[in-house]
């Protein structure tokens, strides 16, 4: 890709961004207020990390894989759920992630 054309690809990419703000700042207030939009707005930012990590834990490249990634979300998941400490459930994570590695291959 030449630099002209990567600074066309940025510019425009900035242009849309822009105008992807500009958009959403036109919106009215009575529909933002609406309880339903409210509901809906509230659970996008957890649907959206529930996604990154979800891709991060089950892909490599193109191809679906279950390694220890995954073993480290499940035993993350289960720590959080018993309301352990962030810290722990971090270390006991990527402990499990390493010594599914570790034994796996």
């Amino acid at each position: 890709m030449s630099t002209g054309t990567l600074w066309a690809v940025v510019l425009v990419g900035s242009l849309g961004c822009y105008l992807l703000k500009l958009a959403g700042l036109s919106v009215p207030a009575a529909w933002v207020e609406r309880p339903w939009v409210t509901r809906v707005v509230t659970f996008v930012p957890a649907a959206l990390l529930a996604a990154l990590v979800a891709v991060q834990a089950l892909t490599s490249g193109q191809d679906l894989v279950v390694d220890g990634r995954l073993a480290g979300l499940a035993v993350a998941a289960v720590a959080l759920a018993l309301r352990a400490p962030f810290v722990v459930v971090l270390v006991l994570a990527g402990a499990t992630g390493a010594l599914v590695h570790v034994l796996g291959g």
